[in-house]
This record gives structure tokens, sequence and C-alpha cells, in this order.
């Protein structure tokens, strides 16, 4: 009995997961508002009636679970890229480079999904708002650690992690109207530029 209860436990957590994924891919490219639930329900070949067993409170609860989706996603990149590159400024160009390659691989379909519900659902939903939030803050976080590694007060890692993250978001957005990783690659070079410059000022202070 304990074995069948945790198997379905399981698979109904494989669904959850299915839904949010199809979600999030969704935003990407239509938008939120742009995404029904049928659409989600669809894209997770999902049964009908699992959308409003695993979200009862709907569209703003799955909308929630694909940011946090997202935001897992994207602080799992920036921590494997600390881990793996040398130094703060190429981690930087390492986690844009992944994210050129995402959106040129979509053929610029997909950009950040919590830029767009950010942008869409912002004034219209505190909750979708503060899950936005808090997608940012959890990857400035790590970037700023990184930063504050290389010798960088905390106060000036975390502004600097702000604008790094900041002007990734905004270069996503501008390549996708360009069709172009131009846009993304120009930042890499100026925010590996602005960090190295940080650090050596940093280091001498």
């Amino acid at each position: 009995m304990q074995s069948q209860t945790s198997g379905a436990l399981t698979k109904g957590a494989q669904t959850r997961a299915r839904l949010a994924a199809a979600m999030l891919e969704l935003i990407q490219s239509n938008g939120y508002s742009g995404t029904g639930l049928a659409a989600v329900t669809e894209h997770a070949n999902a049964p009908k009636g699992s959308m409003y067993f695993h979200f009862p409170d709907g569209k703003e609860g799955l909308g929630v679970a694909a940011i946090e989706l997202a935001q897992e996603q994207f602080e799992t990149l920036v921590l494997e890229a600390a881990a793996s590159e040398g130094g703060a400024a190429a981690a930087v160009r390492a986690v844009i480079a992944a994210v050129a390659a995402i959106v040129s691989e979509s053929d610029y379909r997909l950009g950040c999904p919590v830029s767009v519900v950010t942008l869409e659902m912002g004034a219209e939903s505190e909750r979708l708002r503060g899950t936005c939030e808090q997608a940012f803050r959890a990857w400035v976080t790590p970037a700023a650690r990184l930063l504050e590694a290389e010798g960088l007060a905390a106060a000036d890692a975390a502004s600097l992690a702000t604008a790094v993250v900041s002007a990734i978001e905004g270069s996503v957005i501008v390549s996708r109207a360009m069709r172009s990783t131009q846009p993304l690659e120009a930042t890499a070079d100026a925010m590996a530029e602005l960090i190295a410059i940080r650090v050596a000022h940093g280091s001498v202070a």
C-alpha cells in the first residue's frame, strides 16, 4: 500500500513538473497573457483535469511554478559557471554565451520568462511580481558571492552583480528584436571589462 501511494505521488509530481515546464516554455515564446491553460495542458501532454488538481489557484499558481523553475535553471547555470570558470569575468562570459545559445537556437523565440512576466503582470499581480523579484535576487546572490571572493566589498559586489544581471536581461530583449546575438556578445565584453576594472580597483583599495 505504501509503495503504491509513493508511486502515485511520484507520478503526480512528474505531471506537475511537466505542466510547469510547459508553462515556462510557452511564456517564453507567447508571453504570459498569450498562454492559455488549454495550450499548457496540451503542450505538457497532461490530462485535462490535472491542471486544477495540481494548481487549484489556476493560471497564477502555474505562473509562479514556471517562474520558480526558471529561477532554479538560471541559478544552476550561474553556479556551474562560477565553479568551472577562472574568475568572475570568465563566469559571466560563460553564462552569457549559454544564454545566447538558447536564444539563437530557438530562432529568437525564447527569452527570459521572468522579465516577460514582470513586464506583463508586475502591476497586476503582487504574487507574480514578488516571485519575479525572488528569481532576480536568486541570480544576483551567487554572482555577488563570486565577486566578493575576488576581493570586492559586499555592498560593491551586490551592486555590480545587480548591474550584470540587469544588463543580461536587457541584452536578451535587444538580441531577440535584432535577431542577432551581437547585443549579448557586446554585453559579455562590457561586463567582463567592467568586472576586471572593479576587481582591480577593489584589490588596490
